[in-house]
């Protein structure tokens, strides 16, 4: 059993190792010619560095043997339902919950606080960007079942972003456009994803590769107009 859990494990440390390589090298570069950082603080990081590298490996590993393969069984399983209607608040909900559980969002969030010195909490960040991930999640669940073209969402999507733009001030733009690219970390990519292409699988006529990878695009999308939509909340009352 443990060796099955860690097959091709290998291949994933050679991964995560080219992946932080360059961050070293560029580091290292840096304390030389220009940060000169006194040794304890450059200890700590490379023990940080360490725990990140195998952080990452067991991490990657984990979603290899267990998210990706348990994401599909859970999107066949609600895909061939009688009543698969249920794809859509069962998708609303696993948004929500992943998106919590996104460690990338809860740094977004604690920065956004601590820049803005706590004139924007960062649980409303949080519960903003929860509900437009949800809110996406249900909506591409809903495309998956009824065959809808991807472009009838994102086109009017970002259309409404550029509106609310003008609307919402520059401070909230900036987080927006950065909450897109967090929102679409490692907890929703990995499983809510699974699900998605698991249930285009199920449907028939339906191609996981049409209609289960959009789903990335309206995560992408939704937290971007969330945000917009909170910057305009604070604005009416008497914010920025």
């Amino acid at each position: 059993m443990i060796y099955l859990l860690f097959q091709d494990f290998s291949h994933i440390l050679a991964e995560v190792a080219l992946a932080l390589s360059p961050v070293v090298v560029f580091f290292f570069l840096f304390q030389v010619f220009f940060l000169k950082i006194p040794k304890e603080q450059v200890y700590n990081i490379i023990k940080g560095v360490v725990l990140a590298f195998f952080g990452l490996a067991l991490f990657l590993q984990g979603v290899k043997a267990a998210f990706f393969p348990a994401g599909e069984m859970i999107g066949q399983r609600l895909g061939a339902l009688s009543y698969n209607w249920i794809m859509v608040p069962v998708g609303f909900l696993m948004g929500f919950v992943a998106t919590y559980a996104e460690p990338a969002v809860r740094i977004l969030n604690l920065e956004v606080e601590k820049v803005s010195s706590g004139y924007i909490p960062r649980t409303v960040m949080l519960y903003a960007l929860c509900f437009g991930v949800s809110v996406s999640v249900g909506l591409s669940m809903l495309r998956i079942l009824t065959g809808w073209s991807l472009i009838y969402f994102i086109l009017p999507g970002y259309l409404l972003a550029l509106l609310l733009i003008r609307f919402a001030g520059p401070t909230f733009t900036a987080i927006a456009f950065d909450a897109g690219g967090v929102a679409t970390g490692p907890m929703t990519v990995t499983f809510i994803l699974a699900i998605a292409v698991g249930a285009a699988s199920a449907l028939e006529g339906r191609d996981p590769l049409l209609d289960g990878f959009g789903m990335i695009s309206l995560v992408a999308l939704a937290p971007i107009l969330s945000v917009l939509l909170l910057g305009l909340l604070f604005r009416r009352g008497g914010g920025e």
